[in-house]
């Protein structure tokens, strides 16, 4: 791994727990944050959060609030020292639970430095319980056939970053403001999106379908000489919702 070794006396307490301790160079902490672009409104979760050096920095560097879950109590107390050193106690809270157990809906954005095989026991709950949108940064370990939307080198070591993706798989249709009526029927793997088009129940050409967290555009070449069209689509609650200049408001409900 590339992190700096520091000695710690509590580093002995890490035999027997799911991710021993090792902490994050600084360096890799203000990369982690940069990926994940973190901003004063954010929510930052740090899964086995160890010193705490990552929700401090998210605290004191982009003031944004920030947990930490970590299952080792001498841990969690080094932390909230450390953040009482630093200023941002207030700002920042430690919980002590298991990784696999404490809740992560609120975060915005979630960091991980676990293992590999962590990590692809975590991508269930990830998927599932963080809500679309939500940023995932991880140093050095992936996540498996879930390719990340970005990855950077540091140092000899990876970033990855992993943006939730809505789920956006089966039929939509809706009608243009002109009276257009358009359909698709999309298949997904992960962020992943391939499908078919139509418009006025003609077959239509779907050249694009990208999903990045709760957004969704397509470009549909209709039949004929008319130019593609770029939708760009809002994923709510049962239905998409049309953002683009281009047909903006009209409303895709599954067919």
């Amino acid at each position: 791994m590339d992190t700096d070794f520091i000695y710690d006396p509590f580093d002995e307490l890490g035999i027997g727990l799911d991710v021993p301790f090792v902490p994050s160079d600084e360096r890799v902490v203000k990369a982690m944050l940069e990926m994940g672009a973190v901003e004063a409104d954010d929510v930052l979760y740090d899964l086995g959060s160890g010193d705490g050096r990552i929700v401090v920095a998210a605290a004191q560097e982009c003031g944004a609030r920030a947990v930490g879950i970590e299952k080792d109590p001498s841990m969690i107390i080094t932390a909230e020292a450390y953040a009482a050193q630093m200023g941002v106690e207030h700002q920042v809270c430690f919980v002590q639970d298991d990784l696999f157990e404490g809740d992560i809906s609120p975060a915005t954005v979630v960091t991980l430095y676990l293992l590999h095989t962590i990590n692809l026991e975590l991508r269930p709950r990830l998927l599932s319980e963080l809500r679309p949108g939500t940023r995932v940064v991880s140093h050095a370990f992936d996540m498996g056939d879930w390719k990340p939307d970005r990855r950077a080198r540091l140092r000899g070591s990876s970033i990855y970053l992993w943006v939730i993706p809505a789920r956006v798989a089966g039929r939509w249709e809706w009608e243009s403001p002109a009276g257009s009526r358009y359909r698709v029927a999309l298949e997904q793997t992960y962020q992943r999106l391939q499908g078919q088009a139509w418009v006025d129940d003609q077959p239509a050409q779907l050249q694009v379908a990208t999903l990045w967290g709760d957004l969704m555009e397509l470009q549909i070449q209709p039949e004929g000489d008319r130019e593609a069209e770029s939708i760009v689509l809002h994923c709510q609650e049962q239905q998409l919702v049309v953002v683009s200049e281009h047909q903006r408001g009209a409303i895709a409900h599954a067919a």
